[in-house]
């Protein structure tokens, strides 16, 4: 009938077609996208071995990348801007406890092939970040050579367009 009469209101989970039928009718609608929040056992640290996906595929979830994929047919470059001239600019002071962490990545990079000396005329300084774990994640500053790449100019969908294609999914996945 409409009237509340002090009663507290009752909310009701409804399926997406109610939803456009009431819509269609002016009706109010209320969309409540509810979570719950997992308090995180910090004595505990979390494995990846520890989610079901990763241990019913270890294959897929290597323990570490042995080295660089095999050869593609695809080349990429990064096209400049016309006239572009080559940028090296001076590397950033390190403390010593990270130009000891510089030595050791670079070593570990070299060894599995992932980089290779180069005596190329562009540079890019290097910075460290503290992760909360304590270690370091080596960061490349490539702000110069961002200035004169042309930039790729590529239209994002748009959001609602995604959500539409979703819909009567019942089954998600990222990759």
């Amino acid at each position: 009938d409409g009237s509340n009469q002090g009663n507290a209101t009752r909310l009701s989970i409804i399926s997406c077609t109610k939803t456009e039928k009431y819509m269609m009718k002016g009706l109010p609608i209320f969309l409540a996208h509810i979570t719950t929040k997992e308090v995180e056992d910090k004595s505990e640290k979390k494995r990846l071995e520890d989610v079901p996906i990763v241990r019913n595929f270890p294959k897929v979830f290597p323990e570490d990348l042995p080295g660089l994929p095999p050869t593609r047919p695809v080349e990429f470059q990064i096209d400049l801007v016309p006239g572009a001239a080559p940028v090296a600019r001076a590397p950033y002071r390190l403390a010593p406890s990270e130009m000891k962490e510089l030595a050791e990545q670079l070593k570990e990079l070299s060894d599995k092939g992932f980089i290779r000396p180069s005596s190329s005329s562009w540079g890019a300084p290097v910075l460290f970040v503290k992760k909360k774990d304590g270690s370091f994640r080596m960061c490349i500053d490539y702000q110069e050579l961002n200035k004169l790449t042309v930039k790729n100019r590529y239209p994002l969908p748009r959001i609602d367009d995604l959500f539409d294609q979703l819909q009567g999914s019942s089954v998600y996945s990222k990759i």
